[in-house]
């Protein structure tokens, strides 16, 4: 099971750490990814890893997140610093053992998903 926390309020340029902490498996082979929801919007990619620990962001959040893993705690994290309103969004976290490649930031390829938690960037 995949358990996604530290959504929240914040305001423009402001940041905030979302973990995922797995459990019932170990994070080790997993291809772990980020996904957010906006109201009326598709499911979008946001950052992710692969199975060789490269990562991978979606264009408009390159300098401003950062993923990390830490497989000794089973936790992914993702950073998201200067946060902007249109990076408010239900964030999930994803994961899965037998992803292909060209299915990597596809939404509809993962096998296993965490519950969301809600960030709003708002004044």
């Amino acid at each position: 099971q995949l358990q996604a926390s530290g959504g929240g309020l914040v305001q423009p340029g402001g940041s905030l750490r979302l973990s995922c902490a797995v459990s019932g498996r170990t994070l080790s082979g997993y291809v772990m990814a980020w996904f957010r929801q906006a109201p009326g919007k598709e499911r979008e990619f946001v950052a992710g890893t692969w199975r060789n620990g490269n990562i991978y962001y979606t264009d408009s959040v390159k300098g401003r997140f950062t993923v990390s893993r830490d497989n000794a705690k089973n936790t992914v994290y993702l950073q998201m610093n200067s946060l902007k309103p249109e990076d408010a969004a239900v964030y999930y976290c994803a994961a899965d053992r037998s992803l292909i490649r060209s299915s990597f930031y596809s939404s509809g390829a993962y096998a296993y998903w965490g519950q969301g938690t809600q960030v709003t960037v708002s004044s």
